[in-house]
């Protein structure tokens, strides 16, 4: 039996369906909010709860502690920490725009200071949560699911009435997914639904008008520009915000000179006063920031008020744009709109979350509808059976008194009265005081009362116009209830600010390496040589320097490997042998010539560069990295187009195995690999021998290596071109490529060189693009041939041998890149 129980699964099978489902719990049932009450289920479940605690506002406050009980016990069964973090930033006036909760007690502070413990606060509900999101909860407008252990109903979703979504932000990181929503201003927000509602086609330029900003509770400044209309169109952008600062004179001491101060009297939304003051003060001490004295938090229980007193000979206009420039007192705020919409998260705009809450809005005013419908139906059903009974009163008395029990007269009434079972049972508990004629006149007019409000009722469930009116005048009058002013400022002309406070900042690696280039002269050549020296010469110096024509075997300059005009900016790629890849910031060798891994960023430090690569921008190229172990993988170029100025992986390694060569491939050309025992295999690139994969992939074995040999090189070659191979022993031959017969991936291949020593082994192959190619010799020994000097050979020709002095032997081939 219990081995029929075991059933066997793919261990990355169920690691997949186990994280996927961790992910989904996460991204719905934690950390994103809901696009309907803007809540996340944690906080949801605390204000349903306090709500069932009868925790009104007109209520006492009540102990944090028991609040928190209630939740883990009924409904949120995870740590009492989480609950309560969640229950504090309800409560907090510097978090939320709108707080929900009205709290009594420490429940932290703008400085990062820590809520007390849960069992010293008190809270309760907020009126705004108490009206706008759980006054209709009872009138069956949202749907209600069994809790953990069914033993109780909780609400899927609150029955707001504002979109506090964007009343009151939101903040949350999911599984591959984060929401950071900013708090806005409520009567804007309101006249922004209620233009929707008028006019569902109004245009982005009046909705953007209507809602222009954020409204952050901490106040501050924002900046108007693209940040702004990028979050509102399209779900996410990046909203440029600052502190309020002015400047004033102040005075120290008794006896002491007055000075300028720059006093902060807000700060952006998010920032830790403490914390920013803490950071100003280090960068005073380190001389970053000149020209201030003294730092105090004059902050009190009446507002914010930090004084950075300057000294005497210090600018206070300059001081302050430092500030701004060089601390958070300018900051973004990087927004993404994004929530869960029936239950999937989805990044959304401005629009889309207005329109969500309207759908929304009008389904829970439909059931709130419908509910009051049937409980005046079945109110008016009862009163007008009543009224029926007092007509016929003596006629009902004797019904009952006829009757042998409760049943039988009610089946008698319901008989010989034409009343409903609902009816009958209402008369037969009717107390002596409706005999009353006041009462009886107050069952009338009830009645009259009753039949009105279905009339009513039913205007607005048949006419979708008077429906969208009452949702107009619940909202408006929510808008007056709660509006208050804006406390942040909008600034227009943000981008312009922006830009010039970019451009006052030292310059990025971009802007660095363009002012460089910029300072180059026109005519100049990049000159890269065999043992990584980069430099910029003038075309006259690099005739002097003779570095294409043919020498004899000695100790001459390191030969070239690349020679390029910089005209154009041309863009280089350095490949190492980890197989990682960076762009050469070779613009810097104008003024500061230097070795490759000087041009490269900090983090190549340490690996050997293997090639370095002009970046093409044909997308119909490919580049094939070879390793080691014999395996090759095609990437496509459009992999390197967008690098930044840092170093990313472009082939996974595993351990000894090192990055070869690196071949520019086109489709239908012919792919040649060289190994040490002179083998070469030729195979036509195309994506059945040679697929284009993705960045972290190994790629397939193209050439299986016997025991002692490795792979020397690989070359794309067309048709009519040549290749060059050379031994360790001075051998060198120009192979014909075409002569080669094509092969497949795994197979032995032919013969390319046949050695005149049977010791020798082939070290370089390589392709015969230039007409120049450096034999190198040693460490700085080598001879320089042109490539018409040698015969093109089949593959059973056995090259020409350059004899080499005792001792020295063929390192590898440098051919000049042009």
């Amino acid at each position: 039996m219990a081995e029929e129980r075991i059933q066997p699964i793919a261990l990355h099978h169920e690691m997949q369906r186990s994280y996927l489902e961790y992910a989904m719990s996460v991204i719905v049932g934690r950390a994103l909010p809901d696009v309907r009450d803007g809540l996340k289920p944690v906080q949801r479940r605390i204000l349903f709860a306090m709500h069932e605690l009868g925790l009104t506002p007109d209520r006492p406050y009540r102990k944090c502690a028991r609040v928190v009980g209630d939740v883990l016990g009924k409904y949120h069964p995870h740590g009492d920490q989480a609950v309560y973090d969640a229950l504090v930033r309800l409560v907090q006036t510097f978090a939320s725009r709108h707080p929900l909760l009205d709290g009594h007690g420490n429940f932290g502070s703008v400085d990062d200071d820590p809520a007390a413990a849960m069992r010293y606060t008190e809270t309760r509900l907020a009126p705004i949560s108490h009206e706008g999101l759980l006054d209709e909860i009872g009138s069956d407008t949202v749907d209600f699911a069994p809790n953990f252990d069914g033993s109780q109903q909780e609400p899927t979703v609150l029955p707001a009435q504002l979109p506090f979504l964007l009343l009151n932000g939101c903040s949350g990181i999911a599984v591959g997914m984060a929401t950071n929503i900013p708090p806005h201003n409520l009567g804007e927000v309101v006249d922004a639904v209620i233009a929707l509602v008028r006019n569902p086609d109004l245009s982005d330029e009046k909705l953007l008008a209507l809602v222009p900003g954020p409204d952050f509770p901490t106040g501050g400044e924002v900046l108007l520009g693209s940040g702004v209309r990028d979050t509102y169109l399209n779900g996410r952008g990046s909203i440029p915000m600052r502190g309020v600062a002015h400047i004033e004179e102040v005075q120290p001491g008794k006896g002491r000179h007055r000075r300028s101060a720059v006093v902060i009297t807000e700060l952006p939304y998010q920032l830790s006063k403490a914390g920013w003051i803490e950071k100003l003060a280090e960068q005073v001490n380190d001389g970053k920031i000149g020209g201030i004295a003294d730092i105090r938090d004059e902050s009190d229980r009446d507002g914010m008020r930090v004084v950075v007193e300057l000294r005497r000979d210090a600018e206070a206009d300059k001081v302050l744009s430092e500030l701004q420039r060089r601390t958070a007192l300018q900051s973004n705020f990087g927004a993404i709109l994004l929530a869960l919409v029936n239950g999937k998260p989805q990044q959304l705009s401005l629009r889309q979350l207005l329109e969500q809450f309207l759908e929304y809005r009008e389904r829970t005013l439909i059931r709130r509808t419908n509910h009051a419908l049937k409980r005046a139906e079945d109110r008016l059903e009862v009163v007008e059976g009543l009224i029926k009974a007092l007509d016929s009163l003596q006629r009902v008395i004797e019904l009952i008194q006829a009757a042998s029990d409760a049943a039988s007269a009610k089946a008698s009434l319901q008989v010989h009265l034409d009343l409903s079972e609902r009816q009958a049972e209402a008369v037969l508990a009717m107390p002596l005081r409706r005999l009353t004629g006041l009462e009886q006149d107050g069952l009338r007019s009830e009645a009259k009362e009753l039949r009105n409000e279905r009339t009513r009722l039913r205007e607005l469930l048949d006419n979708r116009s008077s429906l969208l009116e009452a949702l107009v005048h619940e909202l408006k009058v929510l808008k007056k209830r709660f509006n208050t002013p804006r406390r942040t400022r909008l600034v227009e002309g943000g981008d312009a600010l922006v830009a010039l406070r970019a451009a006052a900042v030292r310059p990025n690696a971009e802007q660095q390496r363009q002012q460089a280039y910029g300072a180059l002269a026109s005519d100049g050549r990049l000159l890269i040589s065999s043992d990584g020296q980069v430099r910029i010469v003038a075309p006259q110096t690099l005739g002097r320097l003779h570095l294409e024509e043919p020498v004899e075997l000695g100790e001459h300059p390191a030969p070239a490997r690349l020679i390029l005009p910089i005209t154009g900016q041309p863009s280089l790629l350095a490949l190492t042998s980890g197989g990682r890849v960076a762009l050469l910031r070779w613009e810097f060798a104008g003024q500061q010539p230097g070795n490759l891994e000087k041009f490269l960023p900090d983090s190549l430090e340490g690996e050997r560069v293997v090639q370095v690569l002009p970046l093409e921008s044909d997308p119909a190229l490919s580049l094939g990295l070879l390793s080691s172990d014999g395996r090759f993988k095609r990437l496509p170029i459009s992999e390197f187009q967008e690098l930044s100025g840092r170093a990313i992986s472009v082939l996974k390694l595993r351990d000894e195995v090192v990055l070869r060569r690196v071949v520019c491939c086109r489709e239908g050309d012919d792919l040649i690999v060289a190994s040490s025992t002179g083998r070469v295999l030729k195979l036509e690139v195309n994506e059945a021998n040679l697929p284009v994969m993705g960045r972290t992939a190994q790629g397939p074995v193209l050439m299986r290596l016997l025991p002692g040999e490795a792979v020397v090189g690989a070359v794309a070659a067309g048709e009519g071109d040549d290749v060059l191979l050379a031994s360790r022993g001075g051998q060198l031959k120009r192979l014909r490529a075409a002569g080669l017969r094509r092969c497949q991936r795994g197979d032995l291949g032919q013969i390319g060189m046949h050695f005149k020593d049977r010791s020798d082994q082939l070290v370089d192959l390589q392709g015969l693009g230039s007409a120049v190619v450096s034999v190198l010799v040693g460490d700085k020994r080598h001879f320089r041939l042109q490539a018409d000097q040698l015969e093109s050979q089949e593959a059973s020709g056995s090259g020409q041998l350059f004899p080499l002095p005792a001792g020295e032997s063929v390192e590898e081939l440098v051919p000049l890149i042009r």
